[in-house]
C-alpha cells in the first residue's frame, strides 16, 4: 500500500524553486529514505547516493574537507543524497563547503537522530538549509486513502500497532509483533547508544519500561532514579537523549505562576504506540486491557502535534491542573489563545473545569472523544 506523505509537495516545490540544501529528521524505519526516493525519481536528477551507515570510496573525499576532492566526487551530478548522515563526522562543515561552492546542485541529507546531526550541521549550515521532520504515519496522511468510516474502523490497530510505515504492509498480527520487536531491538538504540555514549542498553531500556507503563501521566524523575538505581541527572540526560532519538516526547504544565498549577513534573508521551506496546509487550485488544485510556489520550496528542507540525501551525501543547485535583489533558496556545482538551475513550463529555474558565477567561474548551477525534486530527 502506497502512502504518500504529506511533507511531500513541499520538498519537492522547495528543491525545485530554492537553493539551499534539504534536510529530514526522523527515526530510523520512518520512511525517509522511500520518501527521497520518490522525490528523485519526480525529478528525474542524475544523483550521487551516499549512506552513512556503508564506507565507501567516496568518505575520504567528504570528510577531508578539501574542495578539490570534493569537486571531483561530485562532478557530474545535479544531486546529491546522503542517507544517514549523523554517522559521518562533522558533516555539517562538509556540507557547507558544499553548499557554497556548488551552487546548482541540489542536496537532500536525512538523518535517524537529531543527537549527533543536529549539532553538527545546525551551526554551520545557518541560513543554508531548509528542515523537516517526518513522524510515523499521520491521520492526515490516511485520510488521502480511507474514508471517515474506514478510518474509524482502523482505530484499534493505530492504538496497538502504531503507525511505523511498514506496519501497514504486514499481512497479520504476528507479522507486525514481529516487525515492531525487530524496530525496537535492532533500530531503537542504535544511535542513541553510539552518540550518546552509553554502554549499557538495559539500563535505558529500564527506562523506557517505565515510561511505557507512565504515559498519560505525570513523571516523577526522583521516583525514576531511585527505581533504577541511579541518580537523577542521568535519567534526565537518558530523557534528554531518548527526546533526541524521537522516541518520546514531553509535555509540560501549563501556567501563568499561579502558586496552585502544578508544573514541577512533566508529561511523557511515545511518538509511536506500537513501540511503547512492545516495550511493555502487551498486544491484547482493547477490550482486554487496563490502559484504553492512556494510549487513546497518547495517540490523539502525537496526531495532533502531526498535524500542527505538517499543516505548519504555530503552536505549543502543554497540560493543565491545579493542586485541586482539577485538569485538562492538553492545551493548545496559539496566536495569544488558549484551547483546552478533554480526551475521552467513549462517546461522553465533559464541562469545562470552572478553575480554567475563571482563571483564563476567554479561553475554550472542548472533549475530544470516538464521535469527534477525526475533526481535532484532521482539521
Amino acid at each position: 500500500m502506497k502512502i504518500n506523505r504529506h511533507i511531500f509537495s513541499q520538498i519537492l516545490l522547495q528543491i525545485k524553486q530554492g537553493n539551499k540544501g534539504i534536510v529530514i529528521y526522523g527515526p530510523r524505519q520512518v520512511g525517509k529514505t522511500t520518501l527521497v526516493n520518490d522525490l528523485l525519481a519526480q525529478l528525474q536528477l542524475k544523483t550521487l547516493i551516499l549512506n552513512g551507515d556503508q564506507r565507501g570510496d567516496w568518505w575520504e573525499a567528504l570528510t577531508s574537507r578539501e574542495l578539490i576532492k570534493m569537486k571531483l566526487l561530485v562532478s557530474g551530478y545535479e544531486a546529491v543524497f546522503i542517507d544517514e548522515a549523523q554517522r559521518i563526522p562533522e558533516i555539517g562543515l562538509s556540507l557547507k563547503i558544499i553548499l557554497d561552492n556548488f551552487p546548482t546542485l541540489k542536496v537532500i541529507v536525512t538523518g535517524s537522530s537529531a543527537l549527533d546531526l543536529a549539532s553538527k550541521i545546525s551551526e554551520p549550515l545557518t541560513g543554508r538549509i531548509y528542515s523537516y521532520r517526518l513522524f510515523p504515519i499521520a491521520q492526515l496522511e490516511l485520510a488521502q486513502l480511507f474514508t471517515a468510516y474506514e478510518l474509524r474502523s482502523g482505530l484499534e490497530e493505530r492504538l496497538i500497532f502504531g503507525c511505523y510505515p511498514e506496519v501497514f504492509s504486514k499481512p497479520d498480527r504476528e507479522a507486525r509483533i514481529t516487525y515492531l520487536r525487530n524496530v525496537t531491538n535492532g533500530y531503537l538504540y542504535k544511535d542513541l547508544l553510539e552518540f550518546g555514549h552509553i554502554s549499557n542498553s538495559t539500563r535505558i531500556y529500564d527506562l523506557l519500561k517505565l515510561l511505557a507503563f507512565q504515559i498519560g501521566a505525570q513523571v516523577s524523575l526522583t521516583e525514576l532514579a531511585s527505581a533504577l538505581e541511579i541518580n537523577r541527572t542521568t535519567v534526565e540526560r537518558y530523557i534528554d537523549l531518548l527526546e533526541k532519538s524521537y522516541v518520546i516526547f514531553r509535555l509540560s504544565g501549563f501556567s501563568r505562576n499561579l502558586r496552585k498549577e502544578v508544573t514541577k513534573m512533566d508529561k511523557i508521551y511515545f511518538y509511536d504506540l506500537g513501540i511503547r506496546n512492545t516495550l511493555i509487550g502487551n498486544f491484547n485488544f482493547l477490550k482486554d486491557r487496563d490502559d484504553a485510556g492512556r494510549l487513546w489520550e497518547n495517540f490523539l496528542v502525537v496526531e495532533r502535534m502531526k498535524r500542527q507540525t505538517y499543516l505548519g501551525v504555530l503552536c505549543s501543547h502543554y497540560f493543565w491542573r491545579l493542586t485541586s485535583g482539577a485538569e485538562i489533558d492538553m492545551v493548545e496556545e496559539k496566536d495569544g489563545n488558549l484551547n483546552g482538551f478533554e480526551f475521552k475513550f467513549s462517546s461522553k463529555t465533559s464541562k469545562s473545569p470552572a478553575s480554567w474558565l475563571r482563571t483564563y477567561p476567554g479561553s475554550h474548551f472542548n472533549t475530544i472523544n470516538r464521535d469527534n477525534w477525526q475533526e481535532f486530527v484532521l482539521g
